[in-house]
Formats: structure tokens, C-alpha cells, sequence
């Protein structure tokens, strides 16, 4: 399940792609967007955790259920990635207030401006404990998150062994699923010395898509800011995606690619790409109303398409997801 990498423009700005990868292709998506001041529950379970978003973002939401991907409005991007070795400990054992695993990349889009923020938050005794219930499919909900930002800072945040293991720096561009983070950058290392123009791994597992995207975001040239880095970033994606129907079904990071966004940092433009439609369609905080108050606002993702280009005025009024 998934790529996500940081494309750094000419003029050093930052554009973050991420492909979703997954093993149920009648899973539903929804892309939302939610307005500051949105009161949260984080967790279906008795003392959950809450807060009020102190920004507003756009969100990508599965099986009505869990934020997956999205970025607010001060550029902040948060993915969550699935990783089967997440262990985040036992919540039933811990007085800490209770987060759903489906919760917990919203947290940081409503929450913090900067990725510093947000890692400086999650340093020491942590604010929430998680809880990770199954997915609609059966598969346990178990995901690391990726965070990028307007000044192309990163960090990969992983649960291992009930421990947070945090990952922070510019260094950090690509991330795929397995293995844990620190091995993915071994492996990686041990390519770097072959040489990318002599041989690259090509399978679909998620350790040669680390390698291979990890050579091609260097090796790429800095495109201008506006489409023609947008454009460079697709393309990125595209070259490490999982066609359709390739699926691995043991193994839910191995899985066709469903579909890719793109949070271009700066413009505030959030960018959404089905692997079942040619068309590219986006949204974007200008022209929305977003503050305390105003409804939250959604179009489905899934299925047949007939979306492109600013979809704003398509949106419509919804209620908020449940956190599973």
C-alpha cells in the first residue's frame, strides 16, 4: 500500500505525491474538506481524545471511516501509509486518552502549521494512546505517517514494538511501507553503490519501489513552479505505481495502485488522480469558506469519475466521517 514522495521545484519549492496502493478495489473514498474549528472526537471508544481543528484542510477519507491523506491550510501534509509491522502497544492497558489509527493523520492536519510543530508535539510523554480496530476488509489497521510541509521538511512516524520511532528532516523524501523506515534507507544505501543507471530493482514489493523512486526523485530535473512541476511530480508517481490487477493477496502492500494525490505546498492546490479515470481534478482553499462554522463539504472519489480541472463549486454539504 503506497509511495509518497517530495519533489523540490526550481525556485526550492515542494510538491508531495502520494500513490494508494490497496487490495480492495471496491473500497470507498470520499475527499472532504473540513473548516477550522471542527470540534473532534478521535476514537468510537470511551475516554477518546478531542480537540477543535485549529485549521482547515482537505482530506481523503476510506471506507467512511479513516483519514488517509490530506493537507491544510498552511501547507502541511500528513500521509498514512499501511505497514504491517506497526505495533502500537496495548491500549486497553494505558490510561491515556484513546486515538483511532483512523484519526491519527487528521490529528496532525488539524492541529500544526509545520512538520516541527508537529514532531515537537509527539516528543516524550505522548498526548494519546492508539487504537487500532480491523478495516471493513478484515486486515488490521496498521499504518506508519508521513509528514511534509511548505518548507520541504519531513518525518516518518512509526509505531515498533509499542515505541514512536520518529524519522525528521529534509533528507526523508520518499517512503514506501515495509520494512521499518531505518532498514528501507539500509537497503537503499546498498543501491546507491550499483548505481541506478546500471541496474534498479523492479519488482512491485515496497523495498525496490523505495529504490526505485528514491533514483528517480534524484535524478530528475527541477521543473518551474505551477503545471509543469505538478507534471514532473505525476510523472514520478506514475513510474513507481501498481497497474491494475496486479495484487499480491497475502500481502496488502502489495497491491494495485488505486489512485494518487499531490499537495502542492505552496499553491494551497490539492490534487486528486484515479487510477480508473484520465482526469486529474483538484481542489483549493481560495474561493472556500472555511471558517468556524461553515459546513463541511465532500464529493466521492471512487467509481466512475467525470471530474477535472477545480472541482470548488461541485462540492457539497456532508456530515463528518465516524473514526473506526
Amino acid at each position: 500500500m503506497c509511495t509518497r514522495m517530495i519533489y523540490q521545484t526550481e525556485s526550492g519549492k515542494f510538491i508531495t505525491g502520494r500513490g494508494m496502493d490497496w487490495n480492495d478495489p471496491t473500497s470507498d473514498f470520499d475527499l472532504y474538506v473540513l473548516p477550522r474549528g471542527r470540534e473532534q472526537v478521535g476514537s468510537r471508544l470511551d475516554n477518546a481524545i478531542t480537540w477543535t481543528s485549529r485549521y482547515a484542510s482537505f482530506f481523503v477519507a476510506m471506507y467512511n471511516a479513516a483519514s488517509t491523506d490530506g493537507m491544510n491550510e498552511k501547507g502541511l501534509s500528513a500521509n498514512a501509509l499501511y505497514f504491517a509491522e506497526a505495533d502500537y502497544g496495548d491500549y486497553i492497558q494505558s490510561d491515556k486518552p484513546k486515538i483511532s489509527v483512523g484519526a491519527w493523520t487528521q490529528y496532525f492536519l488539524d492541529n500544526f502549521a509545520t512538520v516541527s510543530e508537529a514532531v515537537e508535539a509527539m516528543r516524550g510523554d505522548l498526548p494519546f494512546v492508539i487504537a487500532a480496530p480491523l478495516l471493513a476488509n478484515g486486515r488490521p489497521a496498521t499504518a506508519h505517517v508521513s509528514l511534509s510541509d511548505t518548507s520541504g521538511d519531513s518525518a516518518i512516524l512509526e509505531y515498533i514494538d509499542g515505541e514512536l520511532v520518529i524519522h525528521h528532516g529534509s533528507e526523508f523524501k520518499v517512503m514506501t511501507n515495509s520494512p521499518t523506515y531505518d532498514e528501507q534507507i539500509a537497503i537503499n544505501k546498498y543501491w546507491k553503490l550499483v548505481g541506478g543507471n546500471r541496474a534498479l530493482p523492479g519488482t512491485i514489493n515496497a523495498a525496490d519501489r523505495y529504490v526505485r523512486s528514491s533514483y528517480l526523485l534524484e535524478t530528475t530535473p527541477k521543473f518551474t513552479d505551477g503545471e509543469e512541476a505538478v507534471a514532473a511530480t505525476i510523472s514520478l508517481m506514475r513510474s513507481t505505481g501498481v497497474p491494475l490487477g496486479m495484487a499480491d493477496p497475502d500481502h496488502p502492500n502489495i497491491s494495485a495502485t488505486l489512485w494518487r494525490t499531490y499537495a502542492d505546498h505552496s499553491s494551497n492546490r490539492y490534487y486528486f488522480e484515479s487510477a480508473s479515470s484520465p482526469s486529474l481534478f483538484y481542489v483549493e482553499f481560495d474561493g472556500l469558506n472555511i471558517e468556524q462554522g461553515a459546513p463541511i463539504l465532500m464529493t466521492k472519489v471512487s467509481g466512475p469519475l467525470h471530474l477535472n480541472g477545480n472541482i470548488n463549486a461541485q462540492l457539497q454539504p456532508a456530515e463528518m466521517i465516524d473514526w473506526m
